[in-house]
């Protein structure tokens, strides 16, 4: 039976990085740096608009993604299949992997082209679509899942709290078709889901049931809001208990881990999971204090850091776990 592995990976963050004093300045505004980096892990964000690069979500996508084409060592024309993950869209419609399609393949291909939208869990949720799909169809030799992030672009001018925390970026990675005997390969997978958390945390303006108007704008009505405040604990709760289950369908225990990544909105966070679930943080990857919050880019570019870092070696078992608001949670685990 075949199955997918991945064969390349790369990411892309724009411009040079912002540290705390210079973000308050930019954006003029004041925080506490100290417990942002002594708590949530943060140092330095990559941010287009404050550095005055004119990229968005299609540009981060696209670099990430040929930068995992080259990474893998294919011409770019031999990919059938791409998927972006995120939550904050070059446009409504068309799809932003219609754009990197077009952009990297230059035109009319034989391939598929779609995005998913599962808040910062979207490109851990792609990847186990896209490797079913490769597993599932013989014509499909290459995928490229990339995971992308420009939330600041929604983030209202004066906003204290989110302008610190979210960041621009995207990672990506190639897939390639092979047979049950390769060693390495896609694993198993797992989804959790909690509608009745919608109201927490979004974007919630310019969807059908909130057409932006110019009453909304003049309310501060639009953008990223958060309507609720978010459990401090909620992942500490709901991370291992969603990995046992995970491990459980995979058939392997915690102790076959080499590396496991999770979502990167919180260092400590992070470290009282690896705590409770009895794994060393020398197996897991942060890249908090580096970029910032990727929401759905923060996982894919934390695995290519982890690749051209050695931290993950060829062979190595990893765990993927990525939550985001709505709530949505998607798991991964593959062969390296």
């Amino acid at each position: 039976m075949a199955k997918a592995k991945i064969v390349g990976v790369g990411l892309y963050a724009p411009g040079e990085p912002i540290n705390h004093d210079e973000l308050k300045k930019l954006a003029d505004i004041e925080f506490d740096a100290s417990k942002l980096e002594s708590k949530l892990g943060y140092d330095k964000r990559h941010l287009a608009q404050l550095r005055g690069i004119d990229e968005t979500t299609a540009d981060f996508a696209t670099k990430a993604a040929l930068a995992a084409i080259k990474n893998a060592g294919i011409d770019a024309k031999q990919v059938g299949l791409f998927i972006v993950g995120t939550d904050s869209p070059e446009y409504i419609s068309p799809a932003t992997s219609v754009l990197v399609q077009g952009r990297i393949q230059g035109g009319e291909q034989f391939s598929g082209a779609f995005d998913v939208v599962s808040s910062c869990a979207s490109a851990m949720t792609a990847f186990d679509i896209a490797a079913k799909m490769i597993a599932g169809d013989p014509a499909l030799e290459y995928a490229v899942v990339t995971g992308v992030y420009n939330m600041s672009r929604y983030i209202r001018k004066g906003d204290v709290f989110s302008i610190p925390m979210f960041s621009d970026g995207a990672g990506a990675f190639v897939l390639k078709r092979t047979e049950d005997s390769d060693p390495s390969g896609y694993m198993n997978n797992l989804f959790l889901a909690d509608g009745t958390q919608w109201d927490y945390l979004g974007v919630y303006a310019g969807g059908t049931r909130k057409p932006v108007t110019h009453e909304l704008l003049d309310k501060g009505e639009y953008g990223l809001e958060s309507l609720k405040p978010l459990p401090g604990d909620r992942n500490i709760k709901l991370w291992p208990k969603f990995l046992e289950k995970l491990l459980e369908k995979a058939k392997i225990t915690v102790k076959d881990i080499d590396h496991i990544i999770f979502t990167q909105i919180n260092r400590f966070v992070i470290q009282e999971v690896m705590k409770i679930i009895g794994l060393p943080m020398e197996k897991t990857t942060c890249i908090m204090n580096k970029y910032g919050y990727t929401g759905s880019a923060c996982v894919p570019m934390a695995f290519a850091e982890a690749v051209q870092a050695g931290s993950v070696k060829k062979g190595d078992t990893v765990v993927f776990i990525a939550s985001g608001s709505g709530l949505t949670v998607a798991g991964n685990v593959f062969k390296y």
